[in-house]
């Protein structure tokens, strides 16, 4: 039997340098709002921790992993631009309207991608992806205008909401049935409704979506594969809890916005991380070890240490939420952020590892069934490491 070749990192690589720089600055950044020692200070770093975060990091991410299924040059013109804008948030020198601009064009370029992808495949989830990608775009454009984020925040709730719930439609449609799609259509344009009424009443628009939010997460939690495959064990069941832990913390978040417009800072707080870091950070944890193989051609085998990462993670959220934001102890609010950005970095850590060291010796038996089962699709067009033959070990001919 002929040792195992590995696959060589794929040029695209390079599009998640930019992502990876801005979410280190995005960290540094909390870290510095939190008022804990931080490695780096800039005037306006902690002004720009939010888009940071949110369209240079988890932004390019996804438009990279959406122009891998499109598969055409022009399709990687939007995460070089949101890559670029991530950049231009930390350069002092470059005006901060540039970085502004950048970060619409690459949202606009990110919209028009779907427009070649819908003319392949006409799909609802594809539409909701598409009306997610417009919300994003709104939010950058918005944000030309602000010079805060307290208006912008919404609209890219509704950015990451619709992308992930889309691409988690696409998994479970056949446990769903084939009205799936158009069910999550109704939702995401209840979403965009309650979005639109709360540029005119705050209030108002924030029930709305809490209540709009609430109805999806419900809807998602009953029919998502992750309700069963949660019984599964090793990767499996890592996905899974990572899934419904983001449902959580989704559900948490529409509950908060109940009471109206989160004009206070604990319910400010407690709804941006609830949604950017229980919700987003999550299902990016859950699905990083399917979907970035098949993006930058890289091994990256599950193994039991990202358990770590993910169970920190959510004990920051507890602690920061809980304590810090619902109980007003200023001590829990620093301590959860703390353990957040330490619960992200050490992913960062586990996953670099894990790529390195390569497949184990022995294949987990469970392997193909947590790819199958909890992991989004990407597109029919866009290849994927091939069935290994049985009894043959994955990547030999």
């Amino acid at each position: 039997m002929t040792a195992r070749r590995r696959r060589g990192p794929s040029w695209r690589l390079i599009w998640i340098l930019p992502a990876g720089l801005s979410l280190l600055a995005g960290l540094d950044a909390a870290l510095l709002l939190l008022g804990v020692p931080a490695p780096v200070s800039t005037s306006r770093l902690p002004d720009t921790h939010g888009m940071l975060m949110v369209l240079g990091f988890v932004g390019t991410l996804i438009a990279l992993e959406r122009a891998t299924a499109l598969a055409r040059w022009y399709g990687f013109i939007a995460p070089a631009l949101l890559g670029l804008g991530g950049i231009a948030l930390l350069a002092d020198p470059i005006p901060l309207f540039v970085a502004k601009v950048l970060l619409v064009a690459g949202t606009a370029a990110f919209t028009l991608i779907y427009i070649p992808l819908w003319r392949r495949q006409f799909d609802a989830p594809l539409l909701v992806q598409l009306l997610g990608a417009g919300l994003g775009c709104a939010g950058a454009v918005i944000w030309l205008t602000q010079d805060t984020m307290d208006h912008v925040l919404p609209w890219l709730i509704g950015f990451v909401v619709l992308t992930i719930a889309a691409e988690r439609v696409e998994l479970a449609r056949i446990t769903m049935g084939p009205n799936a799609g158009n069910r999550l259509l109704v939702h995401a344009w209840t979403i965009t409704i309650a979005l639109a009424v709360g540029v005119v009443f705050p209030d108002l628009g924030a029930i709305l979506l809490g209540l709009a939010l609430l109805a999806m997460v419900a809807w998602l939690i009953v029919h998502d594969i992750a309700r069963r495959t949660i019984r599964a064990k090793g990767a499996a069941r890592y996905m899974a809890a990572c899934i419904l832990s983001g449902y959580v913390w989704l559900a948490i978040a529409g509950i908060a916005l109940l009471f109206g417009y989160p004009d206070s800072q604990p319910a400010y707080d407690a709804i941006v991380h609830a949604v950017f870091l229980g919700y987003t950070i999550s299902m990016i944890m859950a699905h990083a070890t399917t979907i970035l193989p098949a993006v930058l051609h890289i091994d990256l085998p599950y193994r039991a240490a990202f358990w770590v990462p993910a169970a920190i993670l959510q004990l920051s959220l507890i602690v920061r939420l809980w304590v810090g934001d619902g109980l007003a102890q200023p001590a829990g609010w620093q301590i959860g952020g703390v353990l957040g950005v330490i619960a992200l970095l050490l992913f960062v850590v586990t996953a670099v590892t894990s790529a390195i060291i390569g497949p184990p010796t022995k294949k987990k038996k469970d392997a193909a069934t947590a790819r199958a089962a909890a992991s989004p699709r990407i597109s029919p067009r866009v290849p994927t490491t091939p069935r290994p033959a049985p009894g043959k070990p994955e990547g030999q001919a």
